[in-house]
């Protein structure tokens, strides 16, 4: 058996995944074709590489089909319930940084804090009798960050294409999204909540908690533990 290692299987997010474990003399390439999701390690022995989407990478640790994987703080806290027991930090990788923030429209002027969003969810509900929508892929993260934060009177719509643009199309209120820069929010003319920071995510090694871990497989996981400090 291998100790098994999912990275990003496109984009930039593999090549810096396979750029960062280059410079640790650890080389990740993929074989064959970019439809196949087949990869290769070496300066490891005893490792294999499995390429999956970021977002696959949480489930197949929390389901200990993998050792090791590669993929945002986001992903594994939204999808896994209880992350801190089914996966382990080990290095926070310096790339794919990403804020998940709160994100209302411009014209709401006197609406810049949690607070002020409380107020207005409340009345709007009054107003329009069904509650203010947010548009999000977060859900986990979202509706415990309201929670903590005391705002009750919204519904969280499942976001499947650009979160920005459904304030404009009309199907939300205002939106959860993820962040770098912010520029695309202020195209579509939405602004920031000043304490509406939910997660600040980056790239980071996972190893998995529930994983069966083989004599061969211990030893690779310490040869890569001391390579990569």
């Amino acid at each position: 058996m291998s100790l098994k290692l999912g990275v990003p299987s496109k984009g930039r997010l593999m090549e810096k995944t396979f750029d960062w474990f280059a410079k640790r003399g650890v080389t990740l390439s993929r074989t064959g074709s970019e439809r196949e999701y087949a990869g290769a390690i070496e300066g490891v022995p005893g490792m294999e590489l499995v390429l999956l989407s970021a977002g696959e990478i949480p489930r197949e640790l929390a389901a200990g089909r993998i050792h090791l994987g590669v993929t945002g703080t986001d992903l594994v806290q939204e999808k896994l319930p209880r992350w801190e027991q089914q996966v382990e930090e080990l290095e926070p990788l310096g790339f794919g940084f990403a804020d998940l923030v709160l994100a209302v429209p411009q014209f709401w002027i006197d609406v810049d804090t949690l607070d002020d969003l409380d107020a207005v969810a409340a009345a709007f509900r009054q107003t329009h009798g069904h509650r203010l929508r947010i548009a999000t892929k977060y859900h986990r993260l979202v509706r415990e960050f309201l929670t903590e934060a005391g705002v009750a009177d919204y519904q969280l719509v499942d976001s499947q294409g650009a979160t920005e643009g459904t304030v404009k199309n009309e199907t939300a209120e205002m939106v959860a999204d993820i962040t770098s820069t912010g520029e695309t929010l202020r195209a579509n003319h939405l602004k920031l909540l000043s304490d509406g920071l939910v997660l600040k995510s980056q790239a980071t090694l996972w190893r998995s908690r529930e994983a069966k871990y083989s004599a061969d497989e211990k030893a690779a996981l310490n040869t890569l533990l001391d390579m990569i400090g």
